[in-house]
């Protein structure tokens, strides 16, 4: 990795809920985020597992803020490497906990990993479970990328974990923490590139169908928005966000970089690996 990415520290965003933060190079002067979160409430939540290229990272902050005895549950959002990386460290480490995720999360994780089965709890967009000093509701997100997704929102806080909702670059560490800290014009930028790369599916929205269920989810009273691609929004950027997702209904695709970049990053690698003591630029992510 970038010698020159941000060292994070995980951040409560909301009463006993913490933002577990790592980066990814993503061009000279820009990131993206790669979050998961820890409610640790009366019994410890674990809301996803992080990439495998910050599992150690991962670890380390998780169990810096909870031990691993106390977590009673690892809420899977859906079955993309970039959201499994510490899931089988993470039951291993965790024996008290159970997995919250569906029948076709297992059905695809099971061509890579072995899951049990006996410590399970399969839930759909629309239930929700008990974590005893609060009760968390499961939803479909307003943009995904997976066909297994799920958000997760506690009523208690009033805090969402969005997923893969709302990405965006990230220019330090600060930013992740508040969107507020984002440059305008970045965000303005790479919010609608990323959110389109990971939903190709919007060009096809009825904007009237779709604008309903950004009200269903958007109307569960927000106070604090997580996601694991892009910063914490509270306050009017958390509807500034959703209006940003709503206007993209109908709209073409955002087909990202192509050909052109691909050969440019090819040039200024090659030209950096010529160069006397230089580091070659870290290439920039898919999405």
């Amino acid at each position: 990795m970038n010698d020159a990415v941000p060292t994070t520290t995980p951040q409560e965003i909301a009463p006993e809920t913490w933002l577990i933060p790592n980066m990814y190079p993503a061009g000279p002067d820009g990131f993206i985020a790669v979050n998961t979160m820890l409610i640790r409430g009366a019994e410890p939540v674990i809301v996803d597992t992080g990439c495998p290229i910050h599992k150690e990272l991962w670890k380390e902050k998780v169990f810096s803020l909870v031990d691993p005895e106390d977590v009673r549950w690892i809420f899977l959002s859906h079955d993309d490497g970039d959201h499994t990386g510490s899931l089988l460290d993470a039951l291993e480490m965790c024996p008290n906990a159970t997995l919250i995720c569906n029948f076709f999360i297992v059905e695809r994780l099971g061509l890579e990993y072995d899951l049990p089965l006996d410590r399970m709890c399969w839930l759909q967009p629309g239930e929700s479970f008990d974590a005893g000093d609060r009760t968390l509701h499961l939803f479909k997100p307003p943009i995904f990328d997976g066909p297994t997704t799920r958000g997760l929102y506690d009523a208690k806080t009033a805090a969402m974990w969005i997923v893969d909702s709302f990405a965006h670059v990230v220019p330090g560490e600060e930013a992740l923490y508040d969107v507020r800290a984002v440059p305008q014009d970045l965000y303005d930028e790479t919010f609608p590139m990323f959110n389109s790369l990971i939903s190709p599916w919007h060009q096809w929205l009825d904007p009237a169908v779709y604008s309903r269920h950004l009200d269903d989810v958007e109307g569960l009273g927000l106070l604090t928005v997580a996601s694991a691609h892009g910063s914490v929004h509270t306050g009017p950027a958390i509807h500034d966000a959703f209006e940003r997702v709503r206007r993209m209904a109908g709209q073409p695709i955002n087909p990202g970089p192509g050909p052109d970049a691909l050969e440019q990053m090819l040039a200024e690698i090659a030209a950096a690996e010529s160069a006397p003591d230089a580091t070659a630029p870290d290439p920039v992510p898919a999405g």
